[in-house]
């Protein structure tokens, strides 16, 4: 896999301009037939998985309405989301091009069955950007080097270990869900990592739908197995591990060992500052949503993606995945402007905050 070629934070540049964006609700059900396609407005489906994590409805979505807005003012964006359901997902994909979609950019709940709706798409002449995780057959994929993402969780698991000064002990693998191809690459990354680490892995679990709470109940099941000599955690996202953790706390375990995470969410990155969590990802989303936006645009238009490399035959973008700690937080998300410090530097966080250059 090629190397990603953008740093974290280089946005393109975008105006925000004031107006809002027609949308349609989950169900995909409003909007008129007839494709812009035609010589009307054009018409960019965004159809999001899940809101589990709160990244979708909290940055995804706006940035990249706000990104369209700014490229193409008259043009409509169509937005769903699946609530982790590939069925609803399939139905809403079907709704859009119903409702004259020039363009799908798909975020899809199963990677599996993703590259079907793509075959119908491309039937109809419609061209799919498949936004955030990779589905075969895609006109043009933008997101991050995903097993890169793993090794970086990997390496960051072992040196927050090898920081507590274990040399050997059992390490659980909390991953992703199953039906999503970038939880095999976190997975395959990370297995690089940890597989050559010293340490043993002890027990491995596939969180269906990326739940929290299922995670949360796998791991409490497998605290009486590795409670013991437990030296870390492997989790693929900052939910699971947050629900990792709540198990770890419930089962009296009285000093939690080292928990990565991935997505920089403003919870993880409160529990950077506690102790909690010892890592997270930072994937930038402001430039992930607003170069979907622009090659959306471009091919509505029936112009070519600006693609910069390829992952199996589709056109691409990888973006530069960054490793959070509570050493380099005022330096990434704060830097960005993806959260602000009054909002970091609430709750037990609050008291951490000096600690980190954050008040």
């Amino acid at each position: 896999m090629n190397r990603p070629i953008r740093s974290v934070g280089a946005a393109f540049a975008v105006a925000l301009a004031a107006g809002s964006l027609a949308a349609c609700s989950s169900s995909g059900d409003s909007g008129g037939a007839g494709g812009g396609g035609e010589g009307g407005a054009k018409k960019i489906a965004l159809l999001l998985p899940e809101t589990k994590a709160t990244r979708y409805e909290s940055f995804d979505r706006p940035l990249f309405e706000a990104a369209v807005k700014a490229e193409c003012a008259d043009c409509e964006v169509i937005y769903s989301n699946a609530d982790q359901d590939p069925k609803k997902q399939q139905e809403q994909f079907e709704a859009a091009m119903t409702q004259g979609a020039d363009v799908i950019v798909l975020d899809a709940v199963d990677g599996k069955s993703a590259p079907t709706m793509v075959a119908d798409a491309k039937a109809e002449n419609v061209p799919v950007i498949a936004y955030d995780r990779f589905v075969k057959g895609a006109d043009y994929y933008v997101s991050f080097d995903n097993e890169k993402v793993g090794e970086l969780q990997g390496e960051g698991l072992v040196k927050a270990i090898e920081a507590t000064g274990k040399k050997s002990g059992d390490i659980v693998m909390v991953n992703g869900a199953p039906t999503d191809a970038n939880a095999a690459d976190f997975k395959a990354g990370a297995h690089k990592v940890l597989d050559e680490s010293g340490y043993t892995i002890a027990a491995e679990y596939d969180t269906p739908d990326w739940s929290p709470d299922k995670a949360q109940s796998w791991m409490e099941g497998q605290l009486s197995k590795v409670k013991g000599d437990l030296v870390g955690v492997y989790a693929a996202n900052d939910g699971t591990a947050g629900g990792v953790i709540a198990a770890m706390k419930g089962g009296g375990v009285k000093e939690l060992p080292p928990v990565g995470g991935q997505d920089a969410e403003l919870a993880a990155i409160q529990r950077l500052l506690t102790g909690d969590q010892s890592f997270t990802i930072y994937k930038a989303i402001k430039p992930e949503a607003e170069d979907a936006a622009k090659n959306a645009v471009r091919l509505a238009n029936g112009e070519e993606a600006e693609s910069s490399t390829d992952k199996d035959g589709v056109p691409a973008t990888l973006l530069e995945p960054v490793v959070v700690t509570k050493d380099n937080i005022k330096d990434t998300v704060v830097a960005d402007e993806f959260y602000d410090v009054s909002k970091i530097c609430t709750g037990a966080a609050k008291a951490k905050c000096a600690d980190a250059g954050l008040s």
